[in-house]
């Protein structure tokens, strides 16, 4: 008996939609992912790799500095300072889980960029670091909830706040130290620009990113230039990007 052929239905559209986008935006991943690991291969130097950005990015700034020390914990009590963080590279922001706009967009934008590392070898490599500028407000079950909601991988995905006994501004006075500028509304909310900072394996402060405009994927490169010590030796470098670039197939 013959089977009579079925009319598509609005369902039928809607899944072949959704698995048409999802196929797409992996392609787009792997295409920006591998596009940072050719970017990075080409640089012989970290005075290589600043050179390109400046060029291709207009919101990537060069930094060379000790990172600003601090003592913070994270939702269930562990203490964090820049020493635990050594022998990563570290992605870390400044937020408020109130901010009614920019903040909710910056953390999706790095859960963006966290997506595109861990689809690489670099995810064990790389620590995403969130500190909260409100720590009254920011109690525990608000942090943990804060990340899901916003697409970040608590794998690799620390979102710190004030030890106890320390002060209110703690915080914020750290962003300072990482160059930003706070002020306060009359409605409770803090005005203050938007950075995402880039530390190296060695706990020294790298580079910034300003505002949301920038692309992923060169933040991307310059995390990928960190993770595989393009600093060494030609010949030993050459050797690493030739075996990582071999391994992704």
């Amino acid at each position: 008996m013959l089977a009579r052929n079925r009319e598509p239905t609005v369902r039928d559209v809607s899944s072949a939609w959704n698995e048409w986008m999802r196929l797409l935006c992996g392609l787009i991943v792997f295409t920006a992912v591998i596009a940072g690991f050719t970017h990075g291969a080409r640089a012989h130097s970290m005075d290589e790799v600043d050179a390109m950005l400046q060029n291709d990015e207009k919101y990537f700034q060069q930094i060379d500095r000790p990172t600003p020390d601090f003592t913070l914990r994270t939702a269930d009590g562990r203490i964090v300072r820049p020493a635990d963080l050594i022998g990563k590279v570290v992605v870390l922001h400044f937020i408020y889980t109130s901010c009614p706009d920019v903040c909710p967009l910056h953390a999706e934008k790095i859960a963006e960029i966290q997506k595109m590392v861990n689809s690489t070898p670099m995810k064990d490599q790389v620590t995403f670091v969130t500190i909260t500028t409100d720590p009254t407000k920011d109690k525990p079950d608000v942090l943990n909830a804060y990340g899901p909601a916003h697409g970040l991988d608590p794998v690799n995905w620390l979102f710190l706040t004030t030890a106890p006994g320390q002060p209110e501004d703690m915080t914020r006075n750290l962003a300072e130290a990482f160059g930003h500028k706070f002020s306060l509304t009359n409605d409770s909310y803090q005005m203050h620009g938007i950075v995402t900072h880039v530390i190296d394996k060695e706990g020294r402060w790298r580079a910034n990113f300003h505002g949301l405009n920038f692309a992923p994927v060169n933040l991307v490169t310059f995390v990928n230039a960190l993770t595989n010590n393009v600093e060494r030796t030609h010949h030993e470098r050459d050797e690493g990007w030739l075996a990582k670039l071999k391994s992704l197939f």
